[in-house]
């Protein structure tokens, strides 16, 4: 079915809903009250709000761009907290801002429970006794041609409504946005998804190393429109030592106990050529490693 400007969407199999526009892909799963209808409409607008503002949203959070739109705002506050030590544009948030923008109109009186996933960045809504189990695949070339269900997973943990996650983002070279560093994934739980998205761009772009063979580009040969300009980006990882993937993944948990410690996320996941480092909630038990960039299934 199409909608406003190219926008379209789709039933899936068990309930969910598949809607896209442009590069937004989301899968939404909304269990209690029917809301789909409100998500819909809004989703409609989105991507045109977003073009509209692309210019400010491509600049440096610390220079405080001025933003206007619901979304833009959202992106612009999930950076901003780090922008004093790190370079990072609100685009870092957009999946996640996009998916938090959207679980509003889902949020409702009657949903037990709702999901929004945009590419990986998740937004959630828990009520009372309910969970979602996130699993994490690190490359996803391991899922073809085999079925994500019996595929091994990297890491697998659950996330219920006592918890104060609500976000879960992953980034890494091997994603559909640049990586400065080298993980094949980083997933981050935080508060929100635009918190996660945003804390998961650094962690990525600090687990990294020099080591022979890994090819990098400026970011602007790969991508024309990308905001990170002319820092290098990575291209292509080959098989590292042992030293280095440790070495790239200590940098990675320095950079994610950081964050931690000044309360923008709750806990990481660092996936390296099959090596993983795992930053735990507080107070809380670790994911758990199953196997040596995200899905989800319900609880």
């Amino acid at each position: 079915m199409s909608g406003r400007g190219g926008a379209t969407r789709g039933l899936l199999e068990g309930g969910r809903w598949h809607f896209q526009h442009g590069p937004i892909d989301l899968i939404i799963e909304v269990e209690g009250e029917p809301v789909i209808e409100d998500c819909w409409r809004e989703f409609q607008g989105v991507l045109p709000a977003l073009v509209a503002e692309l210019p400010a949203l491509r600049q440096a959070a610390h220079r405080h761009p001025g933003v206007s739109g619901g979304i833009a705002r959202r992106m612009l506050a999930a950076c901003a907290p780090f922008a004093a030590e790190r370079f990072i544009t609100p685009m870092a948030a957009v999946a996640g801002a996009v998916a938090d923008e959207l679980l509003g109109a889902c949020a409702r009186p009657g949903v037990r429970r709702a999901s929004i996933n945009n590419g990986g960045d998740i937004a959630l809504w828990l009520t009372a006794g309910t969970a979602y189990r996130i699993g994490i695949w690190s490359q996803v070339e391991r899922l073809v041609p085999r079925a994500p269900a019996v595929s091994p997973l990297d890491a697998l943990f659950s996330i219920d409504a006592k918890s104060p996650v609500r976000g879960v983002a992953t980034s890494g070279w091997r994603g559909r946005s640049q990586s400065l560093g080298i993980a094949d994934s980083v997933t981050v739980l935080a508060r929100t998804a635009a918190a996660a998205d945003a804390a998961a761009t650094l962690i990525a772009n600090a687990v990294n190393c020099d080591a022979p063979g890994i090819l990098r580009a400026p970011a602007v040969s790969v991508k024309d429109d990308s905001d990170l300009g002319e820092r290098l980006v990575t291209v292509a990882v080959p098989p590292l030592p042992v030293t280095a993937i440790a070495e790239a993944l200590a940098q990675g948990r320095a950079e994610a106990l950081r964050w931690q410690q000044r309360g923008l996320l709750e806990g990481a996941v660092l996936c390296l050529q099959g090596q993983i480092e795992i930053v735990a909630p507080v107070a809380a038990a670790p994911p758990v490693p199953v196997a040596p960039a995200t899905a989800m299934e319900a609880a």
